[in-house]
């Protein structure tokens, strides 16, 4: 309801006519005299009754001025300015619920609303967001911010609060398969389904970590006699410490490139071994299968029974490293030249440990950061991360199942390490 005028419209044009009717019937008086004499019968104030006079003045075209009318068009004018550019801010704000596609949910638009009410009030966004074909009422906003919140609501905000730790504390790398796993492994909780992490994931901007190219870094070499391909491009084991490969990835630093080898157990996939260098020696390669004997010697496993599967790099094919495989009693099994399928077990893994580490945290200082970050996350890799391989469980867990269920071969004495 608008405000009720001090002085009605009636009175005001009585008081100016009786002024100006004053003035042409009193020779010598003064405006100002005029309006005094006059504002005082009428009880109106001279400044007020003076101001309604010139106005009149202005409109009938005596003195120069802006008329009423102007000033009214004026003002009406620079109202729908001022609306128009409080919708184009509006709009601006809300660009994200204009991208075309479905209607965004009403919570999503009831937020936007809440964040934006103070500076531009529940109204006009309603009616801005009504024109981008965001529909929504003023009373629809009010209800919802009085109504205490649904069930599924407060269902999704929890369930957003454990995604959001899944998420974090597994390197950002999950995607909604694996987070769901995740989820369901934790005791005390009710189960989530599938879906359920997929829309809630949407909605919080969370999404796995996507692939990038790579290149190969083992250099062939051209022998006359080496060791033949035992598996045949079967990369499956009945056991552990039946199958390893091996092979050498490298990495990106401020001070140059780092190189990175793996031996990985085909059974569990557990990473058994592995080495940062600043060189592609021999000697990167060799210190990572060191590694991965002695990690599985101390244990009082067995290795009488392994196979050792690598490409034909030339790190893999040095005399040193076959010796030392001999020593050990393992068996050496080798790809073809120039075929990454022959030993894609073990490119696979050095394509994760890109894709989850090294790309969504680079870039690196140099090999230390390397080093210490890659320790890291092979100890995640191998007790914690979900594994499809070895039905969406960590690989320390699926060989613990293994070794619970079946009484390993014992030991025979191990060869003496090589502190080459």
């Amino acid at each position: 309801m608008p405000a009720l005028k001090k002085y009605p419209d009636e009175l005001r044009e009585r008081a100016a006519r009786l002024v100006r009717d004053k003035i042409a019937d009193t020779p010598g008086v003064s405006v100002t005299r005029a309006c005094r004499l006059v504002g005082e019968q009428l009880g109106i104030q001279p400044d007020t009754l003076r101001n309604w006079v010139k106005r009149d003045r202005i409109d009938d075209g005596e003195i120069p001025g802006t008329t009423s009318a102007d000033a009214a068009r004026i003002a009406e004018l620079e109202k729908e300015n001022r609306e128009l550019r409080r919708a184009n801010t509006i709009l601006r704000q809300a660009s994200a619920f204009r991208t075309g596609g479905a209607r965004p949910p009403v919570e999503d638009v009831v937020g936007f609303i809440a964040a934006h009410r103070e500076e531009h009030g529940v109204e006009p966004i309603c009616r801005t967001l009504a024109t981008a074909e965001v529909p929504i009422a003023p009373s629809t906003f009010y209800a919802r911010k009085s109504r205490p919140p649904s069930a599924r609501a407060t269902s999704d905000a929890a369930v957003d609060a454990r995604i959001r730790q899944v998420h974090a504390t597994n390197y950002g790398v999950y995607g909604a398969r694996k987070v769901w796993k995740a989820l369901n492994r934790q005791p005390g909780h009710d189960p989530v389904a599938r879906c359920t992490v997929e829309r809630r994931m949407r909605a919080l901007g969370l999404r796995g970590v996507a692939p990038q190219r790579s290149i190969r870094t083992t250099r062939p070499r051209k022998a006359d006699a080496r060791p033949g391909d035992l598996l045949g491009r079967d990369f499956t084991a009945q056991a552990p410490n039946r199958r390893w490969v091996a092979d050498i990835t490298y990495v990106s630093t401020w001070a140059g490139f780092v190189y990175v080898a793996f031996v990985l157990d085909l059974y569990s996939r557990r990473i058994v071994g592995w080495r940062v260098a600043p060189t592609l020696r021999t000697d990167l390669a060799l210190d990572a299968l060191e590694h991965a004997i002695w990690q599985r010697t101390r244990a009082g496993h067995s290795l009488t029974e392994l196979i050792h599967h690598s490409d034909h790099g030339s790190q893999y094919l040095a005399i040193r490293y076959t010796e030392r495989l001999k020593d050990a009693r393992i068996e050496a099994s080798v790809g073809s030249v120039g075929d990454s399928f022959d030993n894609a077990a073990a490119e696979a893994l050095n394509r994760l440990y890109k894709k989850e580490l090294i790309w969504p945290r680079g870039p690196w200082s140099g090999l230390d950061a390397v080093e210490y970050a890659t320790l890291e996350w092979v100890d995640w890799y191998n007790q914690r991360r979900l594994h499809s391989y070895c039905g969406d469980i960590p690989p320390a867990e699926h060989e613990a199942t293994y070794y619970a269920h079946n009484t390993p071969p014992a030991s025979p004495d191990p060869a003496p390490l090589a502190l080459h």
